[in-house]
């Protein structure tokens, strides 16, 4: 057999090319606290500096470790950023400073922490992934116990569930992974010596996390995580150097999984040799191109994804030679194959695989499963490939159409042309039901052109030597155009039908881009999901560990009590589970895990008892599981950015409390004392007062009052507008009419002068009343606050396109321009050289509030005129 000279993987090549222009990582490993992580990244950092690279320590946790700390030496530490939280301040790594900085080397330790509320990204190492994205190289530290795929069973080892966890993909996408590793004994002697912990500490540790038998397990649990990462690294680099495999640097094991009966005897078999030799298993299935079907490899590729294994599908016309280059790319060194029943191979390449395989597999094990001794009759005819009963009806009907042409064309065409004429319905039968109906056809169509065109006629004998060999010709020519053009056939609707399956992925991608929403994201899956497989569909969330229904095709579809104890099965185990699986089989639904790096996100269900669709084919099932690994990431996202918008809001709203508490103090205290002091100078002086200093006494105490009850009702304001508790009352409203009320009012509170322009047929847009006119009252304050006594104030109402627009236009000193995208902030005053700031800085944030719960939107223009004066524009819709 010719192989083809290797070349490099173009998937490697492409990560590679892909992780260019990124930062590199250096991940330093440990199997528990106090190994010596941090003091090992430190003391390389050390090292590279002093041969002249540029190393700037981000953040270094160092625990109370003395010898942690001199190790940081004469290293450049940037400051860390503090946050407010709860009361206190929260030392954070500063993201934004490090960017600024841009070092050659970047010392961000603690991989798994979790960040404050109001930081940028909820995890550190997104904070990493970030600076990675910048270009800048990072090192980290981190113990595997904190590795999201282990969680678990470090849950199960120590007794302790690790709540900071760090995504799989975050690890395997290092560049560089360093373990560091000490004898149990020797890390307890530490931990005795009060190395790692206080003494109070390191008590209570000895008698919990760090006891010998956890800290083997975790020993050897990173050794073997190491291990699987380093067989990786060998394996990228003999794809990417087209080195040809195997290398015997460690153990992989690759079932070939087929159309015939052995395919999950193979898978079992294959996992037990990986178990045996504590090696990683994958699978393969080769789609040959041309080949007659057999048994769907579905069942048998979800057996050995539910065992671990690594699981592709690939399409090929030489499956030797597809089986051997994947297994060498791969750097398998077990080969586990079935030996199917005689003639399944043999008529699909000419011999047998197992033959082809023991003659090419140099530096390979191979491992033989032999077939089940019975076979039932529809598993042979299944696996015969033998066509539908229509291809039998077409062969008579079609060569004694062509037969009738042919008597028709006697005579007009030469003596050969009519033997051309049998050859294309040959042809045709091929096209249309495969070799097996074509080479009937093909033996059909040489009897009767022998019995009615050649020499003697209307009799099967044959007149001479050239009469014998045109017939064979002829026969062995149908013989080699109905294979050839039957394998075209099933080649082309192979070739469609994953044309049609790409086709649907890419516009399930630009669908789920295109959702707005976690319900439209959901809604469209299921929508798909029903489409694809032509049966109902839904998708079911997580709600305090129970599967929740949260969107279906159609509407109405709903998992009976029986299928959602599978579904509940399928969430717990991430697995498949329901109809035709091994977990609760008599289920009518079949729930499929939405599985991402950080875990089951969700589940898809598809109806598939009661249903007149028929069972999915391989190709549709190959087709949902990549909508379901779609729809995790998407979903994934979804969860993220949900995430991030809280933390954003519990930063506002903290930011909202600290500015709150800030204001009380100053704008409370005022009006407070003027009171007190007015109050207290009548009681104890208002005898010897005249009645004048009595008055002005007893109006003082009054305008503050006054500004105090305005003060906290716009605090309640801004509260109520924060937590969404605005709901306006909609319905008809004049705007000229509710313009020259508000300044009628404000004409009343202050001297300007306040003129109106108001457009005549205005519509009536549906809005709070109520709600505009406080917005119209604040603006109105707000313009005569900063506007000098005796000038006028310009209230406008007119229409612009498909909205109502009141702008109210003063003639004061203005808003300097960097601060004008600020003026509708909570508690921000504009201020002026070194003037107090006047107002508590409330009236323009809830006039934005109020304008934004009634569908509107509120502006801000300055200066207006010659360089002076505001305009605040609201903007309804009409």
């Amino acid at each position: 057999m010719h192989e083809p000279p290797q070349r490099p993987d173009p998937d490697t090549l492409l990560a590679i090319a892909q992780r260019e222009g990124r930062g590199r990582l250096k991940v330093f490993l440990g199997a528990a606290p106090g190994v010596g992580k941090t003091y090992e990244m430190l003391s390389e950092a050390r090292r590279i500096r002093e041969s002249g690279a540029d190393v700037v320590a981000g953040l270094v946790e160092t625990h109370g470790r003395q010898d942690t700390a001199a190790q940081l030496g004469t290293l450049e530490v940037l400051p860390r950023r503090q946050i407010a939280y709860r009361g206190q301040m929260l030392d954070e790594f500063d993201l934004d400073a490090a960017l600024e900085r841009r070092p050659q080397v970047l010392i961000v330790d603690e991989l798994a922490h979790t960040n404050a509320p109001g930081s940028r990204h909820p995890k550190r190492w997104q904070d990493v992934e970030e600076l990675r994205d910048a270009g800048i190289e990072v090192w980290t530290a981190m113990n595997v116990q904190h590795l999201e795929s282990l969680s678990e069973d470090v849950a199960r080892i120590t007794g302790i569930r690790v709540q900071e966890t760090v995504p799989d993909h975050v690890l395997a996408g290092a560049d560089s992974v360093e373990l560091i590793d000490i004898p149990p004994t020797e890390l307890l002697e530490r931990m005795r010596q009060g190395k790692v912990y206080r003494p109070e500490q390191a008590a209570r540790a000895l008698k919990g996390f760090f006891r010998e038998g956890n800290l083997a397990a975790l020993r050897q649990i990173a050794l073997r995580r190491t291990a699987e990462r380093v067989d990786a690294d060998v394996t990228g680099y003999m794809r990417a150097k087209a080195i040809s495999g195997p290398w015997p640097s460690t153990d992989r094991v690759l079932a070939l999984v087929g159309r015939d009966a052995t395919a999950e005897d193979v898978v079992r078999q294959a996992r037990r040799i990986a178990d045996a030799l504590h090696a990683p298993m994958m699978a393969l299935h080769v789609e040959m191109m041309g080949a007659p079907g057999g048994l769907s490899p579905s069942p048998a590729l979800r057996l050995a994804e539910q065992l671990g294994a690594e699981v592709e599908t690939t399409a090929a016309r030489d499956l030797p030679m597809a089986v051997l280059n994947h297994a060498r790319s791969h750097n398998a060194t077990h080969l586990v194959i079935g030996r199917g029943q005689p003639g399944f191979w043999r008529r699909l390449l000419g011999r047998t695989l197992t033959a082809a395989l023991i003659r090419q597999a140099s530096g390979f094990t191979l491992h033989l499963v032999p077939a089940p001794s019975t076979v039932t009759p529809r598993i042979r005819q299944e696996a015969m490939g033998l066509p539908h009963w229509a291809g039998w009806v077409a062969v008579p009907s079609l060569v004694a159409l062509t037969s009738g042409l042919s008597l028709l064309a006697d005579g007009l065409v030469p003596e050969g042309g009519i033997g051309m004429i049998y050859l294309a319905a040959v042809v045709a039968l091929a096209a249309l039901f495969g070799p097996v109906v074509a080479a009937a056809g093909a033996l059909l169509a040489f009897l009767v052109w022998d019995f009615l065109f050649l020499m003697p006629r209307f009799t099967f004998a044959m007149s001479g030597i050239q009469e014998v060999m045109g017939g064979a010709i002829f026969f062995a020519v149908a013989l080699l155009l109905a294979g050839t053009t039957g394998g075209l056939g099933r080649s082309v609707s192979m070739a469609r039908a994953r044309l049609f399956g790409m086709r649907r992925l890419v516009e399930l991608s630009r669908k789920l881009g295109a959702a707005t929403s976690k319900g439209d994201l959901l809604t469209t899956v299921a929508q798909e999901a029903a489409t694809l497989a032509g049966r109902p569909a839904c998708v079911l969330l997580p709600l305090d560990d129970e599967p929740v229904v949260r969107a279906a095709r159609p509407v109405e579809a709903e998992p009976d009590a029986a299928s959602m104890a599978a579904a509940r099965w399928a969430l717990s185990r991430g697995t498949r589970a329901g109809f035709a699986t091994d977990a609760l089989p008599s289920a009518e639904w079949q729930f499929r895990p939405m599985r991402t790096a950080n875990g089951v996100v969700g589940l898809l269900g598809l109806q598939m008892a009661g249903v007149q669709t028929g069972e999915l084919d391989a190709e549709r099932d190959r087709a949902l599981d990549a909508l379901i690994d779609q729809a995790a990431i998407a979903l994934e996202r979804a969860h993220l950015m949900e995430e991030q918008a809280r933390s954003a809001a519990r930063a506002e709203t903290e930011a909202l409390r600290s500015a709150l508490l800030a204001s009380i103090g100053h704008d409370l205290r005022t009006p407070l004392t003027s009171i007190r002091g007015a109050l207290e100078t009548l009681r104890m002086s208002g005898q010897q007062l005249s009645e004048p200093v009595r008055q002005d006494l007893l109006t003082t105490a009054e305008e503050e009052t006054i500004r105090l009850a305005r003060y906290l009702g716009n605090v309640i304001d801004i509260v109520r507008l924060e937590s969404g508790q605005v709901e306006p009352r909609r319905e008809p409203v004049d705007i000229g009419d509710a313009v020259r009320t508000a300044a009628e009012r404000a004409g009343r509170r202050t001297d300007r002068n306040i003129d109106c322009d108001i457009e005549k047929r205005l519509p009536t847009p549906r809005i709070d009343a109520a709600l505009l006119e406080q917005v119209l009252a604040n603006l109105l304050d707000n313009a005569a606050k900063f506007s000098e006594p005796g000038t006028k104030i310009l209230v406008q109402a007119r229409r612009l396109g498909a909205e109502v627009l009141i702008a109210v236009e003063d003639h004061g000193i203005g808003v300097p321009p960097d601060q004008l995208t600020q003026i509708f902030d909570p508690f921000f005053r504009v201020r002026r050289g070194d003037a107090a700031p006047a107002g508590s800085g409330l009236g323009l944030a809830i006039c934005r509030g109020l304008v934004h719960a009634m569908g509107g939107r509120i502006t801000a223009e300055s200066p207006v005129r010659e360089g002076h004066g505001t305009r605040m524009t609201v903007h309804l819709p009409a």
